[in-house]
């Protein structure tokens, strides 16, 4: 079942002679359950493809449906709580709240929403995350891998319709780094989740079932 369609989708920023084209004509989709990797070097437009389809930003011109939902049809209101519920993002740099602890960080998406935090879910996710004995912890606590974890958890947590993870892996050692390419499939395999990671390791986009190329703001190889 496709869960994410993307079609035509151009950005441009400034005009005339500052006119910069960050995307040109782009279209895929996804499937659900499917993890795809998006793949460029720096200016390539890939972390701009996921801003867009994670409703971030809004196109210049062109289309993202989201389990079935053209989600720029949206006011921005309802595009902020649909996101907020269909879209996990996790980015490179974690973005946790540092006056909450991990449990707090986790939950937040859940309790912005007025929604109950099961306690079994969560407790079986923090196993999960390897986070059992840092749920009290805040996110100076934490290790780099810990922090990232949590982000991932916090991004999980709604059982999104899409996980976006942008350079997830970019902050991190090499042995976190393997930890969290780790979770990520897990989450894929346990939890079923859809995810799409932006990445400029090509060993780390190996992990995914398909990895599509974008070169210049256009898709230029799927493999």
């Amino acid at each position: 079942m496709e869960i994410l369609r993307v079609e035509n989708l151009t950005k441009v920023y400034g005009k005339g002679s500052t006119k910069v084209t960050a995307l040109n004509n782009v279209s895929f989709s996804v499937e659900q359950g499917e993890f795809v990797a998006i793949v460029g070097a720096s200016g390539s437009g890939k972390s701009t493809l996921l801003h867009l389809i994670g409703g971030v930003d809004r196109p210049t011109s062109g289309k993202v449906f989201i389990d079935g939902k053209d989600i720029y049809k949206m006011d921005d209101d309802t595009l902020a709580i649909f996101r907020r519920r269909q879209v996990g993002l996790i980015y490179q740099f974690y973005n946790l709240i540092p006056i909450l602890n991990v449990k707090e960080n986790i939950t937040l998406p859940l309790e912005l929403d007025g929604r109950k935090v099961e306690d079994k879910e969560l407790k079986d996710l923090l196993k999960t995350l390897g986070l059992e004995s840092r749920s009290s912890h805040l996110p100076n606590e934490l290790s780099g891998g810990q922090q990232q974890r949590t982000s991932i958890g916090r991004a999980m947590i709604t059982n999104p319709a899409l996980i976006l993870a942008d350079e997830p892996t970019g902050n991190l050692d090499s042995k976190s780094s393997e930890e969290i390419v780790e979770l990520l499939k897990i989450s894929n395999k346990k939890y079923k989740q859809t995810i799409i990671m932006i990445t400029h390791n090509l060993e780390i986009a190996s992990i995914a079932d398909r990895i599509i190329k974008i070169e210049d703001g256009q898709i230029v190889k799927e493999d």
